[in-house]
């Protein structure tokens, strides 16, 4: 149930593009403590995109999931960032990110909602 997905100027090679969804993975269910089972992840890098008036690498992140809970939006957003670092080399004053709450039965999966 939890999905982020990953927008940026700053492509990767394929080997290097697994490494960050899978890292991405196991970072969100780990903050959210959730099984990774329902976690989906997904990595765009071809947008044009303008921050700060330049081009430089940039991000935009999206991290939706029922019941986000807020308090866990600081540690999220340190955790997110830091992997945008470490994969994209793009640092954290570079990277914005949107956190959403869902309620249960506005989420479908496996023919029917959470």
């Amino acid at each position: 149930m939890p999905y982020m997905m990953i927008m940026t100027n700053t492509g990767l090679s394929p080997h290097k593009r697994k490494d960050l969804l899978n890292d991405a993975s196991r970072t969100v269910a780990d903050q959210l403590g959730k099984s990774e089972n329902y976690v989906m992840v997904s990595y765009s890098h071809d947008a044009d995109m303008v921050f700060a008036g330049t081009d430089d690498p940039m991000a935009y992140v999206e991290l939706k999931s029922i019941g986000l809970p807020e308090d866990k939006t600081t540690s999220l957003s340190a955790a997110l960032c830091e992997l945008m670092h470490q994969h994209l080399a793009i640092p954290g004053e570079r990277v914005y990110i949107e956190f959403s709450a869902a309620d249960r039965h506005m989420w479908g999966w496996n023919n029917k909602t959470f």
